[in-house]
């Protein structure tokens, strides 16, 4: 089993302790994630584990032969050969373990009767073997064509490659290197969902181990089973995946909290004393016993984790609108040669949060783009509805962010005036956090003015939000709080995100684009994979799509055109409809649960002496654990109808 373990690493910079005596064991096996609030040192532990940053003390043992992998945040670039050509470099440890077999080999013909000679090259040769190397051409295409990469990228040169789909190739080199232990920091940041999910079930078949950090709480859920926090230079582990580490941490940060209050109570105490009566004679010595005691107080202060604190806020009210809020006739757009929408007919209504998905390059952020009025170059027709105001948010809206005005200042010149006394919590829930909302506008990153961005829009009032990808540069926490204010949103959105999560929390219709043609899906992202799953299986047909030429297209049930243009009191008739199963389900799911709880009390006692050894009691107490297992069934048998 390989393994890397570090024991009591230890590293500051300056007066600040970013790893405290941190020991991990990482082995063949090991799903992990790292977590900790920004600037934690998440990304400085992984740099130590993958031995490119020396720690001031401890210890770093790993396995021989053991092989690492490592993927940054950011900043790979790749250049001066095809992308087939760069994906063959990741197989490098076979090139040279060949090598050293071929050297053998001319050694053994001069030595043929050497024996130590010929365990050595066999030994080799079986480690190449069972290593996948000899299959390395089918395994470096399987990962490019799961990472999005086209069968036509393979001859491209590097170089026309962008930045996020270098980061790509870089997590493709990784997986391909056929390593004992992987350590990705961010691996999602730069794929859309059909990759990520593709990345999902590599991670869940890899055999060896790895420790990833990850600010997509679904990913996370259905890749690990231990979590690692790193907090205040402490790494202490959790066992369990992502979200029952949040419900452990949350009765952790309750308790927390409480000693924070009670400490600050103190604190204002022993302040107000010395403010008081700290230049008076008589008052002298208690004053300074004061100070002495708050100084113990000040060095032990508690902190609360700011990835952790509960941070809410609503949106100005969205002002009214009609029924119909945006209606869509034979929308096309092309680029080239090729149709990226072709006649896309869609009425959008009120209260809807519509997901549009595909792989990049599939044309959502084009359709986003339309919808807002930013993109003219099309033909059909677009209709606004009545009453309708439109806020739109996309990676380009950073440029139009400058000043030299403050963060804060800048925030509150744009804010509401009842919410300004809340901007300060606002900003803390986009990162914005301490003296962070003192910097100057002109100093920010894309990301940072991105997030600026999209607070900005969040606070004006309108009725209709149009966001591509808004939970880029967010972390979880941030995610959190977006979701939780969306979902109070009174206004329709609709959005573009590659967070699956996410999606799954907000959208309650999907419109899937692909090759040109698009279906929509009357239904929430879950039922949207659950389809998208049974087609794949076979065990239902594929829904047809729009055609290639002028017709009506069709969606999953019956035609968008239908389903859209549905009257709203039928679609509030299937959504009582909805409920009411539902109920009905969770009726049957409490009743099987009593049951079952009866059932296995009467097993119990079948099991005892005192039963078993009487005959008479052991067949009444049989013929009851009869009788409800017959029911169990049947109340099974039709909660899977009603489900």
């Amino acid at each position: 089993m390989a393994f890397v373990q570090f024991s009591k690493v230890s590293l500051s910079f300056g007066n600040r302790d970013i790893l405290k005596d941190v020991s991990v064991n990482l082995a063949t096996g090991t799903k992990a994630a790292l977590t900790g609030a920004n600037g934690a040192g998440k990304s400085t532990l992984i740099k130590i584990m993958a031995g490119l940053v020396e720690p001031d003390s401890g210890e770093r043992i790993a396995q021989k032969d053991a092989r690492v992998a490592y993927l940054p945040q950011s900043g790979l670039v790749h250049s001066g050969c095809t992308l087939k050509e760069e994906a063959d470099k990741a197989f490098l440890w076979g090139y040279e373990l060949q090598e050293k077999i071929d050297s053998l080999g001319e050694q053994m013909a001069k030595a043929p009767d050497n024996v130590r000679l010929a365990e050595e090259h066999s030994a080799l040769l079986q480690k190449l073997e069972e290593s996948g190397w000899y299959r390395r051409e089918a395994l470096a295409e399987q990962i490019l064509l799961g990472l999005g990469f086209n069968r036509e990228d393979f001859s491209k040169q590097t170089q026309e490659f962008s930045g996020g789909w270098q980061m790509r190739i870089a997590l493709a080199k990784c997986l391909m290197s056929g390593p004992d232990i992987l350590l990705l920091d961010e691996p999602t940041n730069y794929l859309d969902i059909e990759a990520r999910n593709w990345l999902e079930k590599f991670l869940d078949d890899f055999k060896g181990g790895f420790l990833l950090v990850s600010h997509d709480r679904y990913f996370l859920d259905h890749t690990i089973n231990e979590v690692y926090e790193l907090f205040g230079g402490d790494l202490k582990r959790y066992p369990g995946n992502f979200t029952h580490y949040e419900q452990v941490r949350e009765i952790e940060l309750n308790t927390l909290i409480a000693e924070y209050e009670k400490q600050q109570a103190e604190i204002q105490h022993l302040q107000d004393f010395i403010n008081r009566f700290g230049a008076k004679a008589t008052k002298a010595a208690q004053a300074q016993e004061r100070q002495k005691m708050l100084d113990k107080l000040l060095e032990n202060e508690i902190v609360i984790p700011e990835n952790l604190k509960k941070i809410h806020f609503s949106f100005p009210q969205a002002p009214h609108s009609g029924q119909i809020v945006l209606t869509l006739n034979g929308i096309c757009k092309n680029y080239g040669s090729g149709d990226v929408l072709h006649n896309l007919d869609l009425v959008i209504e009120k209260n809807e949060r519509l997901v549009v998905c595909g792989r990049n390059g599939e044309g959502k952020s084009t359709l986003l783009r339309i919808l807002c009025g930013e993109d003219k170059d099309f033909t059909g027709e677009v209709k606004t509805g009545s009453g309708v105001q439109i806020g739109y948010f996309s990676q380009d809206s950073a440029e139009k962010i400058s000043g030299t005005q403050t963060i804060l200042d800048y925030m509150e010149s744009r804010c509401p005036l009842e919410l300004v006394p809340k901007i300060r919590d606002m900003l803390g829930a986009f990162l914005f956090r301490g003296d962070d909302v003192y910097k100057s506008i002109n100093v920010l990153s894309g990301g940072e003015k991105s997030r600026i961005a999209l607070l900005e829009l969040l606070l004006r009032p309108v009725n209709l939000l149009i966001l591509d990808e808004p939970t880029n540069h967010l972390d979880m926490h941030s995610k959190d709080v977006l979701l939780d204010a969306l979902k109070c949103f009174g206004g329709t959105v609709i959005f573009v995100s590659h967070d699956r999560g996410f999606i799954e929390d907000l959208s309650t219709k999907v419109l899937e684009l692909k090759g040109g043609k698009y279906r929509l899906f009357p239904g929430d992202y879950k039922y949207y994979m659950q389809r998208m799953e049974a087609e794949e299986a076979g065990e239902i047909p594929a829904a047809e799509t729009s055609s290639s030429k002028k017709q009506t297209s069709q969606t999953v049930t019956e035609s968008p055109v239908s389903e859209t243009k549905r009257s709203w009191e039928e679609q509030k008739k299937l959504e009582a409809q909805k409920r009411k199963a539902e109920k009905e389900l969770e009726k049957i799911e409490s009743q099987i649960t009593e049951l079952e709880e009866k059932k296995s009390v009467l097993e119990n006692q079948l099991a005892s002496p005192e039963v078993y050894s009487n005959g008479e009691k052991a067949k009444a107490v049989q013929k009851q654990i009869t009788e409800l297992a017959s029911q169990i069934d049947e109340l099974t048998e039709k909660w899977e109808s009603l489900a």
